[in-house]
């Protein structure tokens, strides 16, 4: 793609979508997560500080992918797969309230394992439109899996 081609607002825009959802997550949590550092964390755990980077990145990069599919030639998909990004988000803000206000760690888990359903989905819709877009979601949905693994063992030892 041309620098000279991009539609900036709409990247913009696309871009902010997911951050503003992240951020609002993050807003709704932050009282809790004194109760999460001092649970009993599996292997593996990274830092905490860690999180709102890979997060930022990850939404960046699901907004980039988001405007990528926007902005692609039409295509019968683009409708489908704009439902299933929208759900992936919608899935992806209210696991961070079960999880993390509602301390419901097995329900949050299965939550988990269908928020990486629908990642996958939305990965191949994006795939089919714009091989690019499709795969700028490999690492969300890479560390969606790796959160599922954090999500489980915070269960098994809490």
């Amino acid at each position: 793609m041309n620098i000279k081609n991009i539609q900036w607002k709409k990247l913009l825009l696309c871009i902010a979508l997911p951050l503003a959802v992240g951020g609002l997550s993050a807003l709704l949590t932050r009282s809790s997560m004194e109760d999460f550092a001092a649970l009993n964390q599996p292997p593996l755990s990274p830092p905490g500080w860690l999180f709102p980077v890979v997060w930022t990145i990850l939404f960046t990069l699901m907004g980039i992918a988001s405007y990528l599919v926007l902005t692609a030639p039409a295509n019968h998909l683009k409708s489908i797969a704009g439902i299933v990004y929208g759900l992936q988000l919608l899935f992806n803000f209210f696991w961070s309230l079960l999880f993390f206000n509602g301390q419901l760690y097995w329900i949050a888990f299965v939550w988990l394992v269908l928020l990486e359903l629908l990642i996958f989905v939305n990965m191949v819709l994006f795939y089919s439109i714009s091989k690019p877009a499709g795969l700028l979601l490999v690492p969300y949905f890479l560390w969606v899996a790796f959160a599922g693994y954090l999500n489980l063992g915070i269960a098994l030892l809490n």
